[in-house]
């Protein structure tokens, strides 16, 4: 039996990570350690988790191999919001790096990607009527 999913991304920098996403709303659920430099830390936004894991962390403790300088390592995280290009325009503005300009998409939904700080993939979505 399965419960509670989430995505863990691996981070070269936690702490830069932890405050790319609190852009969109998540809240700091769990931290490790508690004081210092984290290793790992989740975020939830309505009822949903993002564990944010230090690469380095991954690579000498639980032995994976993993290598941050390839992009798009097949995961992304799908925000969806009220208008996907403000978020989006808010996003890039803040650093953000641009996967796909916002455009329309199945006649209903107004879709966006742009990278977190390790090049993971995010989908903005809006719903239009």
């Amino acid at each position: 039996m399965f419960s509670t999913p989430q995505v863990n991304i691996y981070a070269a920098d936690v702490a830069r990570s932890v405050e790319f996403y609190r852009r969109f709303g998540f809240e700091e659920s769990f931290r490790t350690p508690r004081e210092g430099a984290p290793l790992h830390v989740e975020l939830k936004l309505d009822g949903f988790t993002i564990g944010i894991a230090a690469v380095t962390s991954a690579v000498a403790d639980h032995g994976l191999d993993l290598d941050l300088s390839k992009p798009g390592r097949g995961m992304e995280i799908v925000l969806w919001t009220d208008d996907a290009d403000a978020a989006f325009a808010s996003l890039v503005a803040a650093g953000a790096r641009v996967l796909s300009e916002p455009h329309d998409w199945l006649g209903t939904l107004r879709v966006a990607w742009i990278a977190d700080p390790d090049d993971n993939p995010i989908e903005l979505v809006e719903r239009r009527s």
